[in-house]
């Protein structure tokens, strides 16, 4: 497995070099003045980063208001996560019917584009190349140098959400961090979500989210059990994706002051349920994101890569971040979250 991703990885860098060599584009500096009538954004593949896109789709539809924004997305969760977002004016799937993609989208010329990615990706690369754009924009990598007209010059460990809100200092209209909170566009909601929020006091549980986006970064279904009853005066909310949720049933079922919630259908539905807590503890994943969106507090469970830590820590938010001694979460204890969530309830 690790072979294969190292062969994946020299095959980007390579065909990133090889773009480099034909297209050599001198770097321009900012800003841009030409017309920003249409952006086309090519949105990173994980529910996470989409969530860290948000904040500069809304930016850019307050600072140019008649412009219109396409997205191009790589997956059909993050389609649907977009698919009711009113920033957005063309939702484009690359992955999809190749016919009507690029039907739709080949025969228009953009003023802008932008790639979020911070490092070569060889669909983004062909994309961006593919794409018609008077201009063209990137984050500053050595592999992106010589393909992008401009690069959002950041230092790799900057956040994600404020990398991405970097292209409103290249457009000449630089906004502060605190404007840069993200958000969730509005989805569907059950009526036995709406119930259950109507049946809770507002801040008053924790919330712990039990799903996370790899198997380095779950905690087992046994610390959370004693976490939640190191706590017992405590009211706990679990949330799980669909593939998770017979774990949280035997949670609902084991402790008695976990209180049984409706499965969510979306991360909206997750997010207005996160939005009624005081807390919120969770592996790294896409919940850490859904917190900064209602200013929920969090405590965020890491492995030890330093990048995870840095380009996704929490954002906008009262946080506590616990990093394993090692790439699994799993060895992170009890007692050190235990500890970490007494301090933060102590000090409300």
């Amino acid at each position: 497995m690790k072979r294969e991703w190292k062969k994946k990885r020299k095959f980007r860098q390579g065909f990133a070099r090889l773009l480099q060599k034909m297209l050599r584009k001198p770097l321009l500096h900012a800003p841009y003045t030409g017309p920003v009538n249409s952006v086309i954004i090519l949105a990173q593949e994980k529910y996470g980063d989409a969530i860290l896109l948000t904040p500069l789709l809304k930016l850019l539809k307050q600072k140019f208001t008649d412009t219109e924004i396409h997205v191009v997305t790589f997956s059909r969760a993050v389609h649907g996560f977009f698919r009711s977002d009113r920033n957005i004016d063309r939702l484009h799937l690359a992955k999809g019917n190749a016919w009507r993609y690029y039907r739709n989208i080949l025969g228009k010329r953009f003023d802008l584009l932008f790639n979020t990615k911070d490092h070569p990706s060889t669909s983004f690369l062909f994309q961006s190349i593919l794409l018609r754009a008077r201009c063209k924009v990137g984050i500053d990598c050595e592999y992106h140098r010589g393909i992008y007209d401009y690069l959002v010059d950041l230092d790799y460990h900057t956040p994600v959400a404020l990398k991405n809100c970097g292209l409103l200092d290249i457009l000449g209209k630089p906004v502060q961090p605190e404007e840069c909170r993200p958000y969730l566009p509005e989805m569907p909601v059950s009526e036995t979500v709406q119930a259950f929020l109507g049946s809770v006091q507002e801040r008053t549980g924790i919330g712990v989210n039990i799903s996370a986006g790899g198997p380095t970064r779950y905690w087992t279904e046994n610390n959370w059990k004693k976490l939640v009853d190191s706590f017992p005066c405590e009211t706990f909310v679990v949330f799980s994706a669909p593939g998770d949720r017979e774990q949280k049933n035997r949670l609902e079922r084991q402790s008695r002051n976990i209180r049984p919630s409706p499965e969510t259908a979306n991360l909206y539905e997750a997010g207005l349920i996160a939005g009624n807590l005081k807390l919120l503890v969770t592996p790294d994943t896409a919940m850490v994101h859904v917190a900064s969106c209602s200013n929920t507090p969090v405590i965020a469970l890491y492995g030890t890569a330093p990048q995870d830590q840095s380009r996704f820590r929490p954002f906008l938010v009262e946080y506590r971040m616990i990093a394993s001694k090692t790439n699994f979460v799993q060895n992170i204890s009890v007692k050190t979250v235990a500890d970490t969530m007494r301090n933060m309830l102590n000090q409300e």
